[in-house]
């Protein structure tokens, strides 16, 4: 077997062993206690062998597993801080806006950027570490974290306050019987800046008026 056989092997293994559809090159790394030339080397082979797919700088996939989907390479994203969907990506996942986003949006406390990779684009906005709740795993593959329906609904009238462009329009909101605007109005009774709070809590009782005048 040629050296760069081994080396393709070798990282395979240790790519089913995580058990999961992306991983990165440091836990490759880590895993195989070989140097991270000779990973990437490994990884760039594999890759051109169409065995895995380059996401972004030290992140990859295998996009043909079937546990795989764009919301899964949100936690190997922003390094060193935690981060989860939610926004108008989080408002479509829970059924409430049917819209497809075009960009997945994500809450986290790192700072806002956009990160374009080859599966997907990410918008990254910043929410205050005492906001920094109200989500969970996914339910259906327990890969990522998003927000529960009414913490994204908040979430981007929070943003919304500090950055007008964003979310001052919704789409057509379908609420289902198991959102509770009482709780989403607890949700802002959790921001700790005043002014945010006011605005907040004024976008949200115009939301809930105009629902109310449409059922």
């Amino acid at each position: 077997m040629s050296p760069m056989r081994h080396k393709k092997k070798t990282v395979l293994t240790h790519i089913k062993r995580l058990r999961r559809s992306v991983f990165t090159t440091a836990e490759m790394v880590q895993l195989s206690g070989k140097s991270a030339s000779t990973v990437v080397q490994a990884l760039n082979y594999l890759q051109e062998q169409g065995a895995i797919v380059k996401v972004y700088r030290g992140i990859w996939t295998n996009v043909i597993d079937e546990r795989f989907n764009a919301f899964t390479v949100v936690p190997f994203l922003v390094k060193q801080h935690r981060a989860y969907v939610s926004f108008i990506s989080a408002l479509h996942y829970h059924g409430i806006i049917e819209q497809i986003p075009q960009v997945i949006m994500v809450a986290s406390t790192s700072h806002t950027r956009t990160i374009k990779t080859s599966v997907a684009t990410y918008q990254i906005h910043r929410i205050h570490p005492l906001f920094f709740k109200g989500f969970s795993l996914d339910k259906a593959t327990r890969n990522f974290l998003i927000a529960e329906s009414e913490k994204a609904l908040v979430d981007s009238l929070y943003v919304s306050a500090h950055k007008k462009k964003h979310f001052g329009y919704f789409p057509e909101l379908n609420f289902p019987k198991s959102f509770s605007f009482k709780k989403a109005e607890q949700w802002v009774g959790e921001i700790k800046n005043y002014r945010t709070r006011v605005y907040v809590a004024r976008k949200l009782r115009r939301i809930i008026c105009e629902y109310k005048k449409q059922v």
